[in-house]
């Protein structure tokens, strides 16, 4: 094994688009709160209060080093030895505190090569992942399935009745769990026709607009609001929230009202994060927590090095 000496987050990061870039093939049924016709942005229902316990989901994932591994007949295959953590941030709106109450965290080695025993140094330990191919694509994406198992496992730890459970992406293969809404806060396709999305840029904070049911490689109720903040693009501050297209429509409803009401207690401020306001607070105070958890970058990619010499 040899470890490649340069940081392994450079080149990496980017700023995500502000805005969709491209338009989505999905199917759209637009008419199951309101017919297309009628779209119109929608207040917070009177009435509707938050839940008093919020659950909020999320994952954090890291690049350790990369790695060139050599097989017994010479040939070179590519890896990382990566790190990712999932945990579970209890919100407590009666009391107005938060707290993180389930971490998880794993590490692995993700290669094209196979079979590979675990990469060990002291205390830590990256068993093999193995991957389809040796592309970096390849290999980020056997990060993130590793990552979204984690943060799948622990998404039901901490239920109580009556609570609100929100996972930061895709819904997915929590879409069975009760009172669930996935939470994108970025958007890589525009979903809707542009008379509709006309309505989604308009909202105004706090504003949502009417459930519609969105189809892919699965079918899920899903709808857009738009989180207090200074105004900027017509995008900026607009997140898209989805819950289990198993749902009755009325209760798909329901919980956007309760997500109108929610959602926006939790908006962050551009002075404390730059990814505001849809980087929700209590989701940035847990990334936080994970990150510290993952342990120092610069002492694992040394002790690796060490490994290979």
């Amino acid at each position: 094994m040899h470890v490649d000496a340069w940081d392994p987050a450079y080149g990496i990061a980017f700023e995500a688009p502000d805005g969709p870039q491209a338009q989505s093939t999905a199917q759209i049924q637009a008419d199951v709160e309101l017919p297309a016709a009628a779209w119109r942005p929608l207040d917070a229902l009177p009435g509707v209060s938050a839940p008093g316990t919020v659950l909020i989901v999320d994952g954090v994932q890291r690049i350790d080093a990369r790695v060139w591994l050599t097989d017994d007949e010479g040939t070179t295959h590519p890896g990382v030895a990566a790190s990712y953590a999932a945990g579970v941030v209890r919100c407590d709106l009666d009391r107005g505190a938060a707290q993180v109450a389930t971490t998880r965290i794993e590490r692995g080695l993700f290669t094209p090569l196979d079979p590979l025993p675990p990469i060990v140094t002291g205390s830590i330990r990256y068993p093999a992942r193995r991957v389809s191919r040796g592309e970096p694509k390849d290999l980020a994406l056997g990060v993130q399935r590793h990552m979204r198992a984690l943060e799948v496992g622990v998404s039901n730890e901490e239920r109580t009745d009556g609570d609100l459970l929100i996972v930061d992406g895709p819904l997915q293969e929590r879409a069975h769990l009760p009172r669930t809404l996935g939470y994108i806060k970025t958007h890589q396709k525009e979903y809707l026709p542009s008379e509709l999305t006309a309505v989604v840029t308009g909202l105004r904070g706090g504003q949502r607009s009417p459930v519609f049911l969105l189809g892919t490689s699965w079918h899920r109720f899903s709808w857009y609001l738009r989180l207090p903040g200074p105004a900027g693009s017509p995008w900026a501050g607009l997140v898209r929230a989805e819950c289990s297209a198993d749902l009755l429509p009325a209760d798909a409803v329901a919980l956007a009202h309760l997500s109108a009401v929610t959602l926006p207690r939790f908006a962050s401020t551009a002075y404390k994060d730059p990814r505001a306001p849809q980087n929700l607070i209590p989701i940035a105070g847990l990334e936080r927590k994970l990150r510290a958890m993952l342990g120092d970058a610069r002492l694992l990619h040394r002790a690796l090095s060490r490994v290979a010499a």
